[in-house]
């Protein structure tokens, strides 16, 4: 199997993603690659467990695709290993009405893990400058004290957001949350192809929506959307990851590789020590249980 290396899918530099591939060859089988995985969420886990005791950073991993980029199926096979106590998926569909009554970023915030904890966002605080700049009718409902009209939502309105995400993310960056943000990279065609397995598979059939129809008609607007979003703000502390996405296994294997050998770098992470007084009497604690 080919070796992978995780730079070769950071965003360093401006991208155009018409000019990147959407596959990827590992030179190897499905099952190759499915077993190269196992082994990384193994040792995944093991890191995970220990970046629980050690209690001082949090990971936080961002999922970006057009639908059917196979999000839910990488949340499921990279971290099923991952002990459930130190794992927190979130989800992010329309806002609701309470979220609403907050800024964008309130609830986004508010789910962020805990120090020792990994959390995933499926679909991110980023679905505020992709989602809602295809569709800007959307901006009114936050009922924004300087947004009255479409007219309001104009390219200063989208700087400030970026802005604000860019701030949002150095400052959690700074107080010991280490970020992910992977764009999985899918074309056109597979999508639809997946889209006529959703309507061939009875037991898929209720992930479709006549929406996705509506919205993929939108296809071009949206890539714009996300090359603009990845390009403002792809940076040291929060590195977008363009992952190819044509090919689900691999795509998955891509992710869980660059997780676990960024965090493997951080060598400070380890098991809390014992104080001198514990770990001299650890014999007699012993004995005091085994007379029991």
């Amino acid at each position: 199997m080919k070796t992978i290396q995780p730079n070769t899918f950071k965003v360093t530099e401006k991208v155009i993603l018409k000019d990147i591939s959407t596959t990827y060859n590992l030179e190897a089988k499905r099952r190759e690659i499915e077993l190269e995985l196992e082994e990384v969420r193994i040792k995944l886990a093991k890191l995970q467990d220990t970046m629980y005791a050690h209690g001082k950073y949090a990971v936080l991993v961002c999922l970006q695709g057009m639908d059917t980029a196979g999000k839910d199926s990488l949340i499921r096979e990279v971290f099923k290993d991952l002990n459930a106590r130190g794992v927190v998926v979130h989800s992010f569909k329309v806002p609701t009405s309470l979220e609403l009554k907050h800024d964008y970023l309130w609830r986004h915030y508010i789910a962020l893990p805990a120090r020792g904890k990994v959390g995933v966002f499926n679909r991110t605080h980023y679905e505020n400058v992709l989602v809602t700049r295809v569709h800007p009718e959307y901006i009114l409902g936050e009922n924004l004290p300087d947004v009255t009209s479409l007219e309001d939502v104009d390219e200063t309105f989208w700087d400030k957001r970026f802005e604000q995400i860019n701030n949002f993310e150095k400052h959690i960056a700074e107080n010991g949350t280490i970020i992910f943000k992977f764009y999985l990279h899918l074309s056109k065609e597979e999508q639809k192809n997946r889209l006529i397995r959703r309507l061939d598979k009875k037991n898929k059939n209720w992930k479709f929506s006549p929406d996705d129809l509506k919205e993929r008609l939108l296809w071009d607007d949206y890539q714009y959307c996300y090359q603009d979003a990845i390009n403002r703000t792809s940076k040291p502390h929060a590195p977008w990851y363009t992952i190819p996405a044509d090919h689900k296994p691999t795509a998955r294997l891509l992710v869980g590789n660059i997780i676990y050998n960024t965090l493997k770098q951080y060598d400070d992470i380890k098991e809390p020590e014992l104080d001198d007084d514990i770990k001299a009497n650890l014999e007699l604690y012993k004995k005091q249980l085994e007379r029991e």
